[in-house]
């Protein structure tokens, strides 16, 4: 596989659901991403022909992570590390409230050198904010609610990491990308958030080194989940953490009401495991009247 770094500059605050309207997360996760590419693909007319290069591996993508100027920053591992201090309670504190670290500083983390005090660009990263909105029902009575927004910082944002077999798998994503631009991604598009312009990544030589790592337990960076075949031999030595993803089905040709996805559990990016896996896009529609895709194939780099 080939890998390609995306940078999302958003013009815009974004709201991404945390299941409390007046909250949101900074960052996305994969399968927000393919099922937001997929509706693009659907008005496109290239939804069969991204879906089975989805399903076959042959075009992969990871969470989105931030990116703070000109660092990367990737999910911290989920491995024991002793500080170098090992001592000072400020310094495993520290270690433990770190969720991103920037990729250059991987082997200063596993190796316990790494002080969060003085190596943590997320300090700088955005700020979170609640707006108000206003809702208007048929009376005309208009009801103000409040959203939960972030904005990012000049020079802030976020990136994604694309993997693909070939140019075509590349240039689909690309036009998939540039569609959902216009739309927006996240909550709340129709009041103007989560747009943004994508570009190619620069100085990327460290991480695209680490995406063609060979040797190493594998770290994970999307939310993924095995196939029922893979998952006892991929628990082997793993340490890891799973998230329930959940949430309502976008579409007005599934019900005549609204309807909830299937819960699936996944493991989150950061996970560590001895074996890869392929995973799979899982159907969990509700007995509606068309299938309902979670994608949770993973993205690895190994460390």
């Amino acid at each position: 596989m080939e890998y390609a770094i995306y940078k999302f500059e958003f013009s815009t605050g974004v709201h991404f659901g945390t299941g409390m309207l007046n909250e949101s997360a900074y960052t996305f996760q994969a399968d927000q991403l393919f099922s937001a590419l997929y509706i693009e693909a659907l008005k496109l007319g290239l939804a069969e022909d991204f879906y089975q290069s989805v399903k076959n591996g042959r075009l992969l993508f990871s969470d989105a992570f931030p990116y703070v100027k000109s660092q990367y920053m990737i999910p911290k591992p989920m491995l024991y590390v002793i500080p170098e201090k090992e001592g000072d309670s400020k310094q495993k504190k520290a270690y433990k409230k770190l969720k991103y670290i920037p990729v250059d500083l991987l082997d200063s983390f596993l190796d316990g050198t790494l002080n969060p005090n003085q190596n943590n660009p997320m300090r700088e990263f955005g700020s979170f904010q609640q707006q108000t909105m206003a809702s208007v029902r048929n009376d005309d009575e208009t009801t103000p609610y409040r959203v939960g927004t972030f904005y990012y910082n000049a020079d802030n944002g976020l990136y994604i990491i694309l993997a693909y077999e070939s140019s075509r798998e590349r240039m689909l994503a690309e036009d998939l990308l540039e569609s959902l631009s216009y739309a927006g991604i996240g909550g709340k598009k129709a009041s103007g958030l989560g747009r943004y312009t994508f570009i190619l990544g620069k100085d990327t030589k460290s991480l695209l080194d680490r995406l063609h790592k060979k040797e190493g337990r594998y770290l994970l960076l999307s939310t993924a989940l095995p196939a029922d075949s893979e998952l006892e031999h991929v628990l082997e030595n793993a340490s890891y953490l799973l998230t329930k993803r959940s949430g309502f089905i976008a579409s007005q040709n599934y019900a005549d009401e609204w309807r909830r996805k299937k819960d699936l559990y996944v493991f989150q990016a950061g996970s560590c495991f001895t074996h890869s896996f392929l995973g799979d896009i899982y159907d969990v529609a509700c007995g509606g009247a068309h299938p309902v895709y979670r994608y949770a194939k993973p993205v690895f780099m190994r460390i």
